[in-house]
C-alpha cells in the first residue's frame, strides 16, 4: 500500500528529463518510507532497480563484512557472479561494471550511514567513485537514504566534496493528516474523528505506524494491542528505532526524555540534565533535529521583531513522546501481561496526556492550518510555540501557536475536550492581554479544537476562526 508523497514522486521523475545522471539524498527518522519512496519510483519508472541496504549496526560489525555484503547483494540483484573486494573502491568498481550505459537504471544505496560508518574515507571513495564512474552514465539515478541523518549532513550534503553534485535532497516529513485518514480505507467515513485522532495522537503521521492499526477495531484496542502488550509493535518500537539511529546513548535518552515534560531552551536542559550548556549537547540537540525527533522552535519575538533569545526544543514525534510518558512507565507491567483487559481512560493522566499529543499533532500540520485562518499566500515570518517567562515587571505567558506575518500576530489556542465552554474566551483574552506588542500590530485569535463546543462560543464572535480539527482533513 502507497499512500501520499505525490510531490516527491514528481520531483524525482522530473530527473528523468535531465540529459545527465542524478544523485539524490533521501533523509528522514526511521519507519518514514524512506525506502517504500524510491522503490515505488524505481516502480513507476519501469526500469532496471539495483538497491543494496547496509547491515545493521551491532557489536561484531566490521567494515569488511559491509563490503562482503555490498557485493552478494548487487551479485543477487544483478545475476552477475560475486566479486571479490577487500576495500571500497573495488566494491564500486563491481558495481560500475553492472551498469549498462544506455539502460535506465536506479541504483539505491539504503542505511548508507551503516553501510559507510565503519571507513572514515567512505565518503571520499563514493565521491570520487561518482565523478569519473557513476556520472558517466546518462541514464542513470544514483540515490542514497539512512536515518542517520546527521551521518549524511556531515559526511555528504555538508561536504565540500560533493557541492554541485546532488540533484535532488529530500527530506521525508510525516504524511500530513488527510492522507493518514487513507489508511482506513473505505471504513474512514465509519469511524469516529475521536478515534482517529487517538491514533494518530499515538503514531503521528509515520506510514510504517499507520500500516499496523486494524481498521476493524477500536481506537483502544489498536492502541492495547500496539502499545500495550509485550508483543505489541509500538511496545517495541522505540528501542530498535533509538538503538539504530544512536547506538546506545544515554545522553540522547535523557534528552528526549526531559523534553517528554515540555519545551526547553539549550540552557534549561543543560540545567535539568546536570550537563554544561557546550558544544557536545548542542551536538546532541542537533543529532536529535536532523532525526526528526524534535524541532528546534527559534522563531521570532513578536515583541521585539528579533529572534527570540533562546532556542526552544519541543518534542515534535508523537510516537516518541507517548512512549516515554505513558508506556516505559508501565514497562514491566506490560511485560507480565497486566494491560491486556485494562481500560485505558482509566490511566492516571489520560485525558491530559492525550490533550498535549494531539496538540502536538496540530502543531506538525501548521501548513494544513494556515489556509484555513487567511493565511494561504501570506508572508509568513514566524510559525512556533511561544512563552515567555514570568519577571518583576511582566506576567508570564505561554501560547501554544504563535503565527506572525508583518502587520499581525496569531494567537491560536488548541484544545481536546469533550465539551469547550465559554471560559474558553477568558482565557485567551488574557492571553492577549498578557502580549506587548508594538503599535500598527493587529491581533487575531484563533480556536482549533476537538469537541462539542458551547453554542455562546460561536455566537459571541471572539475568535476570529473557530477551527475543527476535522477541517486539516479537508472534511466539512
Amino acid at each position: 500500500m502507497f499512500i501520499g508523497r505525490g510531490y516527491f514522486l514528481n520531483s524525482l521523475m522530473a530527473l528523468w528529463r535531465k540529459p545527465s545522471s542524478s544523485m539524490v539524498v533521501v533523509s528522514g527518522r526511521r519507519r518514514i518510507g524512506k525506502s517504500t519512496l524510491v522503490e515505488e519510483f524505481a516502480s513507476r519508472s519501469k526500469c532496471r532497480f539495483i538497491e543494496i541496504e547496509g547491515l545493521a549496526p551491532d557489536g561484531k560489525m566490521t567494515n569488511q563484512k559491509q563490503i562482503d555484503n555490498f557485493c552478494e547483494r548487487l551479485a543477487q540483484v544483478t545475476g552477475l557472479p560475486e566479486a571479490k573486494a577487500d576495500n571500497w573502491p573495488k566494491a564500486f568498481d563491481a558495481l560500475d561494471a553492472a551498469l549498462a550505459k544506455n539502460i535506465k537504471t536506479i541504483v539505491f544505496l539504503d542505511e548508507i550511514s551503516w553501510m559507510g560508518g565503519y571507513d572514515k574515507s567512505f565518503a571520499a571513495f563514493l565521491k570520487n567513485a561518482w565523478d569519473t564512474q557513476f556520472s558517466r552514465h546518462g541514464k542513470l539515478i544514483f540515490a542514497i537514504a539512512g536515518s542517520v541523518s546527521s551521518w549524511i549532513q556531515d559526511n555528504v550534503l555538508r561536504s565540500k566534496a560533493f557541492v554541485g553534485r546532488i540533484s535532488l535532497d529530500i527530506t521525508l516529513p510525516e504524511l500530513p493528516l488527510p492522507e493518514c485518514l487513507e489508511f482506513w480505507g473505505r471504513k474512514a467515513n465509519c469511524v469516529a474523528m475521536r478515534e482517529v485522532l487517538d491514533i494518530l495522537s499515538v503514531t503521528g503521521g509515520v506510514p510504517k505506524y499507520l500500516q499496523e492499526i486494524d481498521p476493524s477495531l477500536s481506537a483502544e484496542e489498536n492502541m492495547r494491542r500496539l502499545c500495550f502488550l509485550p508483543e505489541g509493535y509500538l511496545f517495541k518500537e522505540f528501542d530498535s528505532i533509538f538503538r539504530d539511529t544512536f547506538g546506545q546513548d544515554p545522553v540522547r535518552l535523557e534528552v528526549l526524555t526531559a523534553l517528554s515534560n515540555g519545551p526547553a531552551s539549550l540552557s534549561e536542559l543543560a540545567k535539568a540534565l546536570k550537563m554544561k550548556a557546550n558544544g557536545h549537547l548542542s551536538g546532541v540537540l542537533r543529532d536529535l533535529t536532523l532525526a526528526g525527533f524534535i524541532s528546534a522552535n527559534a522563531g521570532k519575538n513578536p515583541e521585539t521583531g528579533r529572534a527570540v533569545r533562546e532556542v526552544q526544543y519541543r518534542l515534535r514525534d508523537n510516537y516518541v513522546r507517548f512512549y516515554l510518558k505513558i508506556i516505559e512507565p508501565r514497562k514491566t507491567a506490560i511485560q507480565d501481561g497486566l494491560f491486556r483487559f485494562v481500560s485505558l481512560e482509566q490511566l492516571p493522566g489520560w485525558e491530559a496526556i492525550m490533550g498535549l499529543q494531539f496538540e502536538n499533532l496540530v502543531l506538525n500540520n501548521i501548513k494544513a492550518l494556515c489556509p484555513l485562518i487567511g493565511l494561504e499566500g501570506k508572508l509568513i515570518i514566524s510559525a512556533a510555540p511561544y512563552s515567555r517567562r514570568r519577571s518583576d515587571d511582566s506576567a508570564g505567558v505561554q501560547v501554544d501557536l504563535l503565527i506572525q506575518t508583518p502587520k499581525s500576530v496569531y494567537l491560536v489556542e488548541v484544545k481536546r475536550r469533550e465539551h469547550i465552554t465559554i471560559e474558553i474566551e477568558g482565557e485567551m483574552e488574557a492571553k492577549v492581554a498578557k502580549m506587548r506588542l508594538p503599535k500598527g500590530i493587529s491581533v487575531r485569535t484563533v480556536l482549533v479544537y476537538d469537541g462539542s463546543i458551547a453554542p455562546e462560543v460561536e455566537e459571541n464572535g471572539y475568535f476570529d476562526y473557530l477551527v475543527p480539527i476535522k477541517q486539516l482533513f479537508n472534511m466539512n
